[in-house]
């Protein structure tokens, strides 16, 4: 069989669900998901489920809220998705996300489970800073799901937002 390979069509942005604080002696990167942040999770997770939302392929930041919020879409979605964690996403500038992004030729879809402030900038780099502003004026929230598409045919670096979950 030739595959022919091809640029990403589908991108989802998801920021985190909500945590807690970093307890003394504890690690940023250790801190896990607060029950709310699990519910938020779950929430977005569903409403992924129900509007027909399935990445090809989910790349998450190793921090435990990350994994936390990853394992939820895996429920959710299919208990076969795959899961990679990058330890370059936890603190990762906007070019790690965008190299990413541009070298993938093997997934049609592609969801990133990151942090902010660079999800945000993600967002605003491919959707352009009018959408970003419209779609979340008081910044990404946590469990924030945006959904870029691109024509297959397109060579641009557009991306237009099609949707924006939140719990």
């Amino acid at each position: 069989m030739n595959m022919i390979s091809q640029p990403l069509t589908r991108v989802y942005l998801l920021r985190h669900a909500r945590s807690g604080w970093a307890q003394p002696g504890e690690r940023d990167f250790d801190r896990p998901l607060d029950d709310e942040g699990y519910a938020e999770a779950e929430i977005v997770a569903e409403k992924a489920l129900d509007r027909g939302y399935r990445p090809a392929r989910v790349i998450s930041s190793t921090a435990l809220r990350c994994r936390q919020t990853a394992e939820a879409i895996r429920r959710a979605l299919d208990q076969d998705l795959e899961l990679l964690f990058i330890d370059e996403l936890y603190n990762a500038p906007l070019d790690v996300y965008l190299e990413m992004i541009a070298s993938s030729t093997e997934a049609e879809s592609m969801m990133f489970i990151g942090h902010n402030p660079t999800i945000e900038e993600v967002f605003e780099k491919l959707a352009g800073a009018d959408t970003t502003a419209a779609a979340i004026p008081t910044g990404y929230p946590t469990a924030g799901l945006a959904v870029l598409e691109r024509p297959a045919a397109s060579h641009e670096r557009h991306w237009t937002l099609t949707d924006f979950l939140t719990a």
